[in-house]
C-alpha cells in the first residue's frame, strides 16, 4: 500500500490530536501548562509547526517527513555538543520526527534586510559548529544525518541518474533525457572533484544545508541556529553554497566581504578555499539534489509539480561548476 503524503497526514483531525497529546504531556514534565489551543501555520511538504501558548511563553512543535526526521534527534545532539550553536529541544520523538522547542523570537531576516555583518556573523559562527563537529562523526550520523561525505557522492550521482531514468514524468519529479545525457559527461568532472576535496587539507563535517538569515537567531553579538532538517555530512566549505547564492541574489551585499569570514575560522588560504570551492560547484549540486529527491518521496502530486524541479536544477548546476 503506497505511503499517506506527509501533508495529507498532517492535516489530519487525528494526527492533530495525537500531535497536541503528545505536546501536553512532553510540556508536564517541565512543569509547563498548555493555556489556549494551537495554532498550525503552515503546511509544506517535507514539514509543519504547530505554535502552543502556555505558561511559559509560546512553545513550537514541528514534524519532519520521514526523509527530515532525523532533525529533532540531531538538535538533540548539537545542543549538547555545541552549547548555544542550537536551542536545547524541551522533548523530542526521534522515532516520529517530533520535536517541542521555546520560541526564541524573530529572525535574524525577519528583524531587518540582513547586513554584510549579518551574513559574517552567520558564516562565522556556522564555521566554528563545523569545528566542534569534526570529531563527532559518528555521533550526528547516528541520529539519522545523510552521509554526504566526498566519498559518496559519485555513488549518490549514478544513483540518482538511474532513478530519473527509470522514472515516469508524471509519477515524481523529472529531471529530463538530455540533461542526465549532459550530466553524465561531465562526471569524471565529478570524480575528480570528489578526490580533491575528500585529499584537502578540511574534513567533512556538518553542514547546515540551508543557511541563510531567516534560519537564524538571536543579537548583533551572537546568533544560534535552527531549522536542521537540510543538514548532512559533507566537506567543511558546501556549507557556503546557500549562502553564496542567496547572497548573490541581490545587490545588498557582497559576496567578497562575506567569505573571508568563514575562511578566518577555518585558517584557509585564499588560493586553496579558491581550489575547494570550484570543486563543490560539483558536490553541492548532487548532494542538494539528494535532499530535495528524498522529501519529495512522500509529496503529493501537486507539490511534485510545485517543487519537483528543484531536483532538476540543481543536478544541472554541476554543468556551470
Amino acid at each position: 500500500m503506497a505511503q499517506e503524503p506527509f501533508s495529507t497526514q498532517v492535516a489530519t483531525p487525528q494526527w492533530r490530536a495525537l500531535a497536541e497529546e503528545w505536546t501536553a504531556e512532553a510540556l508536564v514534565r517541565h512543569g509547563i501548562a498548555v493555556t489556549g489551543p494551537s495554532e498550525q501555520p503552515r503546511i509544506r511538504a517535507w514539514s509543519t509547526q504547530l505554535t502552543v501558548p502556555t505558561d511559559a511563553g509560546l512553545v513550537w512543535f514541528k514534524a519532519t517527513c520521514p526523509a527530515m526526521a532525523f532533525e529533532p534527534a540531531l538538535q538533540q545532539e548539537m545542543a549538547r555538543l555545541v552549547p548555544g550553536a542550537v536551542q536545547e529541544p524541551l522533548a523530542i520523538d526521534a522515532e516520529q520526527g517530533w520535536m517541542l522547542t521555546r520560541d526564541h523570537g524573530p529572525t535574524v531576516g525577519d528583524q531587518r534586510t540582513p547586513t554584510a555583518q549579518d551574513w559574517r556573523l552567520a558564516v562565522a559562527e556556522a564555521a566554528r559548529v563545523q569545528r566542534v563537529l569534526v570529531d563527532h562523526r559518528e555521533e550526528l550520523l547516528a541520529t539519522g544525518l545523510p552521509d554526504a561525505a566526498p566519498e559518496t557522492v559519485v555513488d549518490r550521482f549514478d544513483r540518482m541518474l538511474e532513478i530519473h531514468e527509470q522514472t515516469p514524468a508524471e509519477e515524481g519529479p523529472h529531471v529530463a533525457p538530455g540533461t542526465i545525457e549532459a550530466l553524465r559527461s561531465r562526471r569524471s568532472e565529478l570524480v575528480d572533484a570528489c578526490a580533491e576535496l575528500a585529499e584537502s587539507s578540511l574534513p567533512s563535517t556538518w553542514q547546515h544545508g540551508d543557511l541563510h538569515p531567516w534560519n537564524l537567531y538571536g543579537t548583533d553579538g551572537h546568533v544560534a541556529l535552527f531549522d536542521l532538517g537540510d543538514g548532512m555530512w559533507a566537506h567543511a566549505v558546501e556549507l557556503l553554497c546557500v549562502p553564496y547564492g542567496v547572497v548573490t541574489s541581490s545587490d545588498d551585499v557582497a559576496w567578497a566581504d562575506v567569505v573571508p569570514a568563514w575562511r578566518e575560522v577555518w585558517e584557509v588560504e585564499p588560493d586553496e578555499f579558491d581550489r575547494l570551492w570550484r570543486a563543490t560547484g560539483f558536490t553541492h549540486a548532487v548532494n542538494r539534489a539528494v535532499t530535495w529527491h528524498r522529501a519529495l518521496l512522500t509529496a503529493t502530486a501537486a507539490e511534485v509539480a510545485e517543487w519537483g524541479s528543484a531536483v532538476e536544477h540543481h543536478l544541472a548546476s554541476m554543468l556551470d561548476a
